[in-house]
């Protein structure tokens, strides 16, 4: 694995002013065994000038219509020809050590999935990150069950384990990589490089987790759909539905105070379903 393609894959939507300083962090790499496929989601903005001033024949440009971030990730991974697969996202950037590093403690310690530790930026300031947001390594889908544990632009991961825990939903405006590294949690452990490879800029509007509504919603989605996998143990059921059942109930919380109580009757008879073992159509959660 140490000498291994690594295939970064890249996606973008209007990200014009940032996607240069993501791009210039991979050609500064110590590890050069690499291709970048940029998959522009449909942007309007001047994304496409802005990439055409890199000349390098690693970096792989393609454009299609606006389908999410999920569906530019798949992309990406589909047409991609690297045994290891590395996410960046287009406002985000990386040590020039990342690669090395984290292909070396993958190889070292037989990781199918690895991240690294991160520098937050809110607003262009750095800011100290919560003791919750601490990462983990190993086995611990338990802990994965109440918040995302893993950040894309930290994570790499081998073909055999995206064969396994992809693609991204899709369907999921938000929140997709919980959904993701829910699956990738139950079936593989996690490494962590205890170093600060990944820069992540947040703080903007423009970001999912700002301008996409009801993000409890769509965690609510992917604890059903594991639970609707069938893949679960029965400690790991119980685990899952106990989170469920309190996201569902912080979900009601909300939507009492907004007046909609058909909404919480709703979810909650969702919930009843997928408890007592009877499957949903899921895009009734979309």
């Amino acid at each position: 694995m140490k000498n291994s393609l690594v295939s970064i894959i890249l996606p973008t939507y209007n990200r014009a002013e940032y996607i240069g300083r993501a791009l210039e962090s991979v050609l500064s790499q110590t590890y050069g065994n690499w291709e970048c496929r940029i998959v522009d989601d449909g942007s309007t903005d001047d994304t496409e000038a802005v990439l055409s001033r890199f000349d390098d024949p690693r970096i792989h440009y393609s454009r299609q219509e606006n389908q999410g971030v999920s569906g530019a990730r798949n992309t990406g991974i589909a047409s991609c020809l690297g045994e290891v697969v590395a996410l960046l996202d287009s406002d985000d950037e990386w040590m020039p050590h990342k690669l090395e590093t984290q292909l070396a403690y993958m190889a070292g310690n037989g990781y199918e999935i690895c991240q690294t530790e991160e520098i937050w930026y809110r607003g262009g300031r750095r800011v100290n990150q919560p003791a919750r947001y601490a990462k983990p390594e190993g086995w611990f889908f338990e802990a994965s069950l109440e918040m995302c544990l893993i950040s894309p632009s930290c994570t790499m991961f081998t073909r055999k384990a995206w064969e396994v825990m992809g693609p991204f939903d899709t369907a999921m405006p938000s929140c997709e990589d919980y959904d993701m590294w829910l699956r990738a949690c139950l079936h593989f452990p996690v490494g962590l490089v205890r170093e600060p490879l990944t820069v992540k800029h947040g703080g903007r509007p423009d970001q999912l987790s700002v301008c996409v509504p009801c993000a409890d919603l769509h965690r609510i989605r992917a604890l059903m759909k594991i639970l609707q996998s069938r893949k679960l143990d029965d400690t790991f059921r119980g685990l899952a539905l106990d989170s469920l059942r309190r996201k569902v109930e912080i979900y009601m919380q909300g939507c009492e105070k907004r007046g909609k109580s058909e909404e919480a009757q709703r979810v909650w008879n969702l919930f009843c379903m997928v408890r007592d073992g009877k499957d949903i159509p899921l895009n009734t959660l979309s």
